[in-house]
């Protein structure tokens, strides 16, 4: 296990986070706007479960960074 390696794995996890977030914000908007105009919004909702599925499966796979790093400071 490097230091560096889980940082640099850790930077990463936070932009792909980052980026989930973004797109559960933009789908939730979607389906606000289908809804306002009276359309199907199952599809959407669809996706956005994906998505939000998608983020907490990154949330978690931060978390075994962050332990993992904990590991390696401990250790040192």
């Amino acid at each position: 296990m490097d230091h560096n390696q889980e940082r640099n794995h850790l930077a990463q996890a936070d932009r792909h986070i980052a980026q989930a977030k973004n797109y559960v914000a933009r789908q939730r908007l979607i389906i606000d706007r289908l809804m306002a105009t009276g359309r199907p919004t199952d599809h959407a909702r669809l996706t956005l479960a994906a998505f939000e599925g998608t983020l907490q499966a990154l949330e978690r796979h931060r978390a075994i960074i962050l332990t993992t790093l904990g590991v390696i400071e401990a250790a040192q």
